[in-house]
């Protein structure tokens, strides 16, 4: 199986499967000196690990991650430290159940990949869906940990505005809510809603989709190219390469199509540090370049597609055929999207930053301001 890797400089490669022994990830690139501990890592870990709450699925994974190589003891520093040789992080998994995939050996569940990796592979893992699994997931928080390490200055942060056909209320959006209560929801007001709508959907055997946003504040102008490196384009690719993402929308997005010219201008007036823009619809990167303004995406993620519900589906043998999945799945898997869209937007951003920094000397334009960045 190839593509396993992405990123240019900042490069990530994971392994590993549901329901094998564990799982991780290779980190190249990342530069040396800067300080790093399994602790560093274990912190957002934590924030994606299962079964911390009943709207989550039920799999007690404790996600305590292992650094195997790339940092070392530095006297100098008083701590442990990169190396700027390729950091490989471990994720044993200790909570497999694959007697609960029993049933769909010889089956495909519809709305999942087990169709198409058959197709295209002739053999697949059904045990949890092997690297279709969004446990695959953990291995990129583990790389977003490291990548975070690299973007000194910039704050990620992302939240859930979305569940089923519950938005939040855009007047009352305060980011200071999202560690309050189990949805990452920025709304307090919201959270009860959605209580409610996730424990008939949970009861029901079913599942809902639901939308994660991401910011990134303090990142400099100039981070990105014109052409085939668009920051927004690696974004998006990077956004919609997470389990179950079904749609990526960079700044306005869609909203834009509704627009006017003058509506959809971000105007400028002078600032101390450059431009001041007066509104953010481009999202913090035109022409594929970064504009120093926030960098704000959207990811649509579908519904859970192992659900208990009886649905018509085929059996590699092509016969027709009624199942049902049983076993430990989130109701609403963009609930623990959220640290993987960070994680995700990190990557990326690490990347761009040492892209930019290769190419120009890390300077940015500004008028009437020198450099920055």
């Amino acid at each position: 199986m190839s593509h396993n890797s992405f990123g240019h400089l900042f490069r990530v490669t994971t392994w590993g499967e549901s329901h094998g022994p564990a799982l991780g990830c290779v980190v190249d690139g990342c530069p040396p000196g800067l300080k790093l501990t399994a602790e560093d890592v274990q912190v957002w870990l934590d924030q994606r690990r299962p079964g911390q709450g009943k709207f989550v699925t039920q799999r007690q994974e404790p996600d305590a991650v292992k650094i195997l190589s790339g940092v070392f003891e530095d006297d100098r520093t008083g701590g442990q430290v990169t190396t700027g040789t390729p950091i490989s992080m471990l994720i044993e998994n200790v909570d497999q159940r694959s007697r609960d995939y029993g049933e769909i050996a010889q089956a495909f569940r519809p709305g999942h990949a087990d169709y198409a990796y058959f197709a295209k592979y002739g053999v697949r893992d059904y045990r949890g869906g092997g690297r279709a699994s969004a446990r695959e997931t953990a291995a990129r928080v583990a790389a977003g940990a490291v990548a975070r390490k690299v973007l000194e200055g910039v704050t990620i942060r992302a939240c859930v505005t979305q569940i089923g056909p519950h938005a939040v209320d855009r007047a009352r959006f305060d980011w200071s809510q999202t560690h309050e209560n189990p949805f990452w929801c920025p709304d307090a007001e919201t959270v009860p809603v959605w209580e409610e709508h996730l424990e008939k959907v949970r009861k029901a055997g079913s599942s809902t989709g639901a939308i994660v946003e991401v910011e990134a504040v303090g990142v400099p102008p100039g981070w990105g190219a014109p052409i085939y490196g668009k920051l927004d384009a690696e974004l998006a690719a990077a956004l919609m390469s997470i389990n179950a993402a079904k749609g990526v929308e960079i700044g306005a997005g869609f909203a834009a199509a509704a627009f006017s010219g003058e509506e959809n201008a971000d105007e400028m007036r002078a600032g101390n540090d450059g431009p001041l823009f007066l509104s953010n619809s481009a999202g913090g990167i035109l022409g594929g370049i970064s504009t120093g303004q926030p960098v704000v995406a959207r990811v649509a993620f579908k519904p859970t597609s192992s659900i208990l519900s009886l649905r018509r589906s085929l059996n590699e043998a092509g016969e027709e055929i009624e199942l049902r999945t049983k076993g430990r799945h989130d109701p609403c898997v963009g609930i623990r999207a959220v640290p993987v869209v960070e994680a995700m937007t990190a990557c990326v951003l690490a990347d761009a930053w040492l892209r930019h920094r290769a190419q120009t000397g890390g300077g940015a334009f500004l008028p009437g301001g020198g450099g920055r960045g």
